[in-house]
């Protein structure tokens, strides 16, 4: 969907050198998952998300550094501003004076204003904001406050209002009644097109149960993943597989994510699992919304089964930290955080402080999630294999099982 044709004079950003042309750099960008976070926050109060993008963000900050432009053949400018294209263009408008003038809510990627859900009765609305350096998302339980709002920023900057979020970052928003709708129908199409995939069969999965993209993989491949570690020197068999998954989304391009109206904000961990490889896959749900979700080769060597499901679970309680910080910010406040994980072992390792031959070579930095369960953090949850649902992240499945996790 395009909104509008831009033209604009832009630096050669890549002929810079740090230390001469620049000294930082820095944007305010939030991530998905908390822009998914915010999604499946918003619907589940019924908040209504506006958007707006700040025109001609750039050339409002000042830069310190000496530049000079050569755009013309018989010009040279020294710059005072920023420029589209400098490296540090994204931090001089975050430290511009006009941007401290500004309210409080454009100082940080995601802030929560007003009385909090928890205390909805002490006067006033509730507002969330989500930065992405010159893209601002919004919204609350009224238009009053979104109005002042967009009033304010206004003051401070010339804004372009787009009303109603529909389209932000390559997602395609629908707002309604019953809750929101995630998907990215254009993208999945514009990308089968550019590729020559749109008249190809269609799959009714991304990957074959009894694929092997390398000899030692002996068919435990799972689609983009794994995919991506041929990326450097593929070959026939790994250009088969992303084939096979371009073939897939043929058939699938108007799936997506439903956050639901009317539900509670409970957060949870809906899986820790490893193949056997130790490649670990996670999930994590705000209440039933999935927001997170990784697939990807841990970065160290297990001597076990036990220790590399370990490893995982620790790596799912940072997620879940970087989670519960980020819902902080909306007014919400958790207990213990539910993490499923498939293997009592490994519950037994993180609850008890263990030390054996089998365990006592485990790396400190992950005895952390011992750390956060005796912390009150977090509460390790055995669930069985069969009910596993980050399986389809970490295993090829028959369409039958795929079709249920999906």
């Amino acid at each position: 969907m395009v909104v509008r044709n831009k033209v604009r004079l832009v630096a050669q950003g890549f002929y810079q050198k740090e230390g001469i042309d620049y000294e930082e750099t820095f944007a305010p960008v939030a991530r998905l998952e908390a822009i998914r976070i915010l999604l499946a926050f918003a619907a589940s109060k019924g908040f209504k998300l506006q958007q707006m993008d700040v025109k001609s963000a750039f050339l409002n900050g000042f830069i310190e550094e000496e530049v000079y432009s050569a755009k013309f053949p018989d010009r040279v400018y020294k710059l005072r501003k920023a420029l589209y294209g400098l490296k540090q263009a994204p931090r001089a408008l975050r430290h511009s004076p006009r941007a401290a003038i500004g309210a409080p809510m454009v100082s940080s990627h995601t802030r929560y204003l007003a009385p909090p859900p928890s205390n909805p009765n002490r006067g006033g609305d509730t507002l969330i904001v989500q930065i992405y350096v010159d893209d601002i998302i919004f919204g609350d339980s009224s238009h009053t406050f979104v109005s002042s709002f967009a009033e304010q920023i206004s003051r401070e900057f010339e804004m372009s209002l787009m009303g109603k979020l529909q389209f932000f970052l390559g997602l395609q928003i629908k707002q309604g009644p019953e809750g929101t709708f995630v998907h990215q129908a254009k993208y999945t199409r514009d990308i089968l097109k550019k590729f020559d995939m749109g008249n190809s069969k269609p799959m009714t999965t991304p990957m074959s149960t009894n694929m092997a993209l390398d000899a030692d993989e002996d068919g435990e491949a799972f689609a983009v993943c794994l995919c991506a570690r041929y990326h450097a020197s593929p070959r026939t068999s790994h250009r088969q597989a992303v084939k096979r998954i371009f073939k897939y989304l043929k058939v699938t391009p108007e799936l997506g994510l439903w956050y639901f109206s009317e539900g509670s904000q409970m957060l949870t961990n809906a899986g820790c699992r490893i193949d056997r490889k130790s490649t670990s896959g996670t999930c994590q749900l705000l209440e039933t919304s999935l927001v997170s979700w990784s697939s990807r080769k841990q970065s160290s060597v297990s001597l076990s089964t036990t220790e590399a499901k370990y490893i995982a679970a620790a790596s799912c309680c940072s997620q879940l930290l970087c989670m519960k910080a980020t819902l902080s910010d909306f007014g919400l406040r958790f207990g213990r955080i539910p993490l499923l994980v498939d293997s009592t072992s490994a519950i037994i390792v993180a609850k008890n402080p263990v030390l054996h031959s089998r365990t006592k070579h485990i790396d400190v930095r992950f005895h952390f999630l011992r750390e956060h369960y005796e912390k009150g953090d977090i509460d390790l949850v055995h669930v069985v294999t069969q009910n596993q649902l980050v399986d389809i992240s970490t295993k090829p499945l028959e369409f039958g099982a795929f079709a249920c996790l999906r």
